[in-house]
Protein backbone atom coordinates (compact mmCIF):
# COMPACT_ATOMS: atom_id res chain seq x y z
CA UNK A 1 0.00 0.00 0.00
CA UNK A 2 1.17 3.49 -0.78
CA UNK A 3 2.08 5.96 1.95
CA UNK A 4 0.05 9.18 2.06
CA UNK A 5 3.00 11.08 0.55
CA UNK A 6 3.42 8.55 -2.28
CA UNK A 7 -0.30 8.57 -2.99
CA UNK A 8 -0.39 12.37 -3.10
CA UNK A 9 2.62 12.41 -5.44
CA UNK A 10 1.12 9.81 -7.81
CA UNK A 11 -2.31 11.45 -7.82
CA UNK A 12 -0.69 14.75 -8.79
CA UNK A 13 1.31 12.96 -11.49
CA UNK A 14 -1.89 11.29 -12.74
CA UNK A 15 -3.38 14.77 -13.14
CA UNK A 16 -0.53 15.38 -15.58
CA UNK A 17 -1.37 12.11 -17.36
CA UNK A 18 1.68 10.15 -16.09
CA UNK A 19 1.22 6.56 -17.30
CA UNK A 20 3.69 5.29 -14.68
CA UNK A 21 1.72 6.89 -11.83
CA UNK A 22 -1.56 5.59 -13.28
CA UNK A 23 -0.07 2.10 -13.34
CA UNK A 24 1.04 2.43 -9.69
CA UNK A 25 -2.39 3.69 -8.56
CA UNK A 26 -4.13 0.94 -10.55
CA UNK A 27 -1.96 -1.86 -9.13
CA UNK A 28 -2.07 -0.47 -5.58
CA UNK A 29 -5.87 -0.25 -5.46
CA UNK A 30 -6.74 -3.12 -7.82
CA UNK A 31 -7.71 -5.57 -5.06
CA UNK A 32 -9.78 -3.01 -3.17
CA UNK A 33 -11.64 -1.90 -6.29
CA UNK A 34 -12.13 -5.45 -7.58
CA UNK A 35 -13.74 -6.47 -4.28
CA UNK A 36 -16.31 -3.72 -4.81
CA UNK A 37 -16.92 -4.63 -8.47
CA UNK A 38 -17.26 -8.35 -7.67
CA UNK A 39 -20.30 -7.62 -5.51
CA UNK A 40 -22.19 -6.23 -8.50
CA UNK A 41 -21.62 -9.01 -11.03
CA UNK A 42 -21.57 -12.77 -11.18
CA UNK A 43 -18.56 -13.22 -13.41
CA UNK A 44 -14.97 -12.05 -13.46
CA UNK A 45 -15.09 -10.54 -16.95
CA UNK A 46 -17.95 -8.19 -16.03
CA UNK A 47 -16.20 -7.23 -12.78
CA UNK A 48 -13.03 -6.47 -14.71
CA UNK A 49 -15.00 -4.38 -17.22
CA UNK A 50 -16.53 -2.31 -14.40
CA UNK A 51 -13.13 -2.00 -12.71
CA UNK A 52 -11.41 -0.76 -15.86
CA UNK A 53 -14.25 1.64 -16.70
CA UNK A 54 -14.07 2.91 -13.12
CA UNK A 55 -10.32 3.49 -13.27
CA UNK A 56 -10.74 5.34 -16.57
CA UNK A 57 -13.15 7.68 -14.76
CA UNK A 58 -10.71 8.02 -11.86
CA UNK A 59 -7.87 9.02 -14.17
CA UNK A 60 -10.11 11.37 -16.16
CA UNK A 61 -11.39 13.11 -13.02
CA UNK A 62 -8.33 12.88 -10.71
CA UNK A 63 -7.53 16.56 -11.30
CA UNK A 64 -10.79 17.39 -9.45
CA UNK A 65 -10.03 15.10 -6.48
CA UNK A 66 -9.57 16.78 -3.10
CA UNK A 67 -9.05 14.69 0.05
CA UNK A 68 -12.22 14.90 2.15
CA UNK A 69 -10.28 14.51 5.41
CA UNK A 70 -6.72 14.32 6.73
CA UNK A 71 -6.29 10.57 6.19
CA UNK A 72 -5.32 10.85 2.52
CA UNK A 73 -5.38 7.11 1.78
CA UNK A 74 -8.80 6.53 3.36
CA UNK A 75 -10.17 9.62 1.67
CA UNK A 76 -8.97 8.40 -1.73
CA UNK A 77 -10.37 4.92 -1.07
CA UNK A 78 -13.77 6.47 -0.31
CA UNK A 79 -13.66 8.50 -3.53
CA UNK A 80 -12.55 5.43 -5.51
CA UNK A 81 -15.31 3.31 -3.92
CA UNK A 82 -17.96 5.83 -4.91
CA UNK A 83 -16.72 5.87 -8.51
CA UNK A 84 -16.68 2.05 -8.67
CA UNK A 85 -20.21 1.80 -7.24
CA UNK A 86 -21.60 4.33 -9.71
CA UNK A 87 -19.74 2.65 -12.56
CA UNK A 88 -21.38 -0.63 -11.48
CA UNK A 89 -24.76 1.13 -11.52
CA UNK A 90 -24.07 2.40 -15.04
CA UNK A 91 -23.08 -1.13 -16.07
CA UNK A 92 -26.30 -2.48 -14.54
CA UNK A 93 -28.39 0.06 -16.44
CA UNK A 94 -26.66 -0.86 -19.70
CA UNK A 95 -27.19 -4.58 -19.06
CA UNK A 96 -30.79 -3.97 -17.97
CA UNK A 97 -31.61 -2.68 -21.43
CA UNK A 98 -30.65 -6.07 -22.81
CA UNK A 99 -32.55 -8.29 -20.37
CA UNK A 100 -36.18 -8.91 -19.59
CA UNK A 101 -37.24 -7.06 -16.48
CA UNK A 102 -40.38 -9.15 -16.24
CA UNK A 103 -38.30 -12.23 -15.38
CA UNK A 104 -37.42 -10.64 -12.05
CA UNK A 105 -41.05 -10.17 -11.09
CA UNK A 106 -42.26 -13.67 -12.03
CA UNK A 107 -39.86 -15.78 -9.95
CA UNK A 108 -41.30 -17.45 -6.84
CA UNK A 109 -39.13 -19.07 -4.19
CA UNK A 110 -39.90 -21.56 -1.44
CA UNK A 111 -37.41 -21.14 1.41
CA UNK A 112 -36.81 -23.64 4.20
CA UNK A 113 -35.88 -21.98 7.48
CA UNK A 114 -32.11 -21.89 8.03
CA UNK A 115 -30.77 -22.40 11.54
CA UNK A 116 -28.68 -19.78 13.34
CA UNK A 117 -25.84 -22.29 13.54
CA UNK A 118 -25.66 -22.57 9.75
CA UNK A 119 -25.56 -18.80 9.27
CA UNK A 120 -22.71 -18.38 11.75
CA UNK A 121 -20.53 -20.82 9.78
CA UNK A 122 -20.66 -18.86 6.50
CA UNK A 123 -17.41 -17.21 5.41
CA UNK A 124 -17.05 -13.83 3.74
CA UNK A 125 -16.15 -15.52 0.45
CA UNK A 126 -19.27 -17.70 0.58
CA UNK A 127 -21.45 -14.66 1.21
CA UNK A 128 -19.91 -12.74 -1.72
CA UNK A 129 -20.29 -15.77 -4.01
CA UNK A 130 -23.91 -16.06 -2.89
CA UNK A 131 -24.55 -12.38 -3.61
CA UNK A 132 -23.03 -12.87 -7.06
CA UNK A 133 -25.62 -15.59 -7.75
CA UNK A 134 -28.51 -13.17 -7.24
CA UNK A 135 -30.39 -11.93 -10.31
CA UNK A 136 -28.81 -8.68 -11.61
CA UNK A 137 -31.68 -6.44 -10.45
CA UNK A 138 -31.82 -8.03 -7.02
CA UNK A 139 -28.02 -8.01 -6.65
CA UNK A 140 -27.74 -4.32 -7.50
CA UNK A 141 -30.52 -3.21 -5.15
CA UNK A 142 -29.18 -5.49 -2.39
CA UNK A 143 -25.66 -4.06 -2.71
CA UNK A 144 -26.78 -0.45 -2.84
CA UNK A 145 -29.20 -0.73 0.07
CA UNK A 146 -27.52 -3.25 2.40
CA UNK A 147 -23.83 -2.78 1.69
CA UNK A 148 -23.55 0.81 0.45
CA UNK A 149 -26.22 2.10 2.86
CA UNK A 150 -28.35 4.02 0.36
CA UNK A 151 -32.03 4.64 1.13
CA UNK A 152 -34.75 3.19 -1.10
CA UNK A 153 -35.29 6.67 -2.52
CA UNK A 154 -31.59 6.95 -3.41
CA UNK A 155 -31.55 3.45 -4.91
CA UNK A 156 -34.66 4.22 -6.95
CA UNK A 157 -33.15 7.46 -8.24
CA UNK A 158 -29.78 5.85 -9.06
CA UNK A 159 -31.34 2.95 -10.97
CA UNK A 160 -34.26 4.81 -12.53
CA UNK A 161 -36.88 2.62 -10.82
CA UNK A 162 -39.71 3.33 -8.39
CA UNK A 163 -39.24 3.21 -4.63
CA UNK A 164 -41.74 0.34 -4.55
CA UNK A 165 -39.67 -1.64 -7.04
CA UNK A 166 -36.55 -1.01 -4.93
CA UNK A 167 -38.31 -2.33 -1.82
CA UNK A 168 -39.75 -5.28 -3.71
CA UNK A 169 -36.41 -6.21 -5.28
CA UNK A 170 -34.68 -5.98 -1.88
CA UNK A 171 -37.27 -8.27 -0.31
CA UNK A 172 -36.96 -10.75 -3.15
CA UNK A 173 -33.15 -10.51 -3.03
CA UNK A 174 -33.20 -11.44 0.66
CA UNK A 175 -35.44 -14.43 -0.04
CA UNK A 176 -33.30 -15.54 -2.97
CA UNK A 177 -30.12 -15.09 -0.91
CA UNK A 178 -31.57 -17.16 1.94
CA UNK A 179 -32.38 -19.92 -0.53
CA UNK A 180 -28.86 -19.85 -1.98
CA UNK A 181 -27.25 -19.90 1.47
CA UNK A 182 -29.52 -22.68 2.67
CA UNK A 183 -28.69 -24.78 -0.38
CA UNK A 184 -24.95 -24.20 0.17
CA UNK A 185 -25.35 -25.25 3.81
CA UNK A 186 -27.23 -28.40 2.77
CA UNK A 187 -24.48 -29.33 0.30
CA UNK A 188 -21.81 -28.74 2.95
CA UNK A 189 -23.73 -30.83 5.50
CA UNK A 190 -23.98 -33.68 2.98
CA UNK A 191 -20.24 -33.50 2.32
CA UNK A 192 -19.51 -33.57 6.05
CA UNK A 193 -21.81 -36.57 6.54
CA UNK A 194 -19.85 -38.65 4.01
Amino acid sequence: MLTPEELTYHLTACSDNSRESQKIIYSSFYGYAMAICDRYTNNHEQSLEILNDGFLKVFREVHKYEPAYTDVVSSFKGWLRKIMVYTAIDHYRKEQKHSLVSQLENVVYQIPIASEDAISKISYEEIIKSIQKLSPGYRTVFNLYIIEGLTHEEVAFALGISVGTSKSNLSKARIQLQKILFKQNQIQAEKNAV
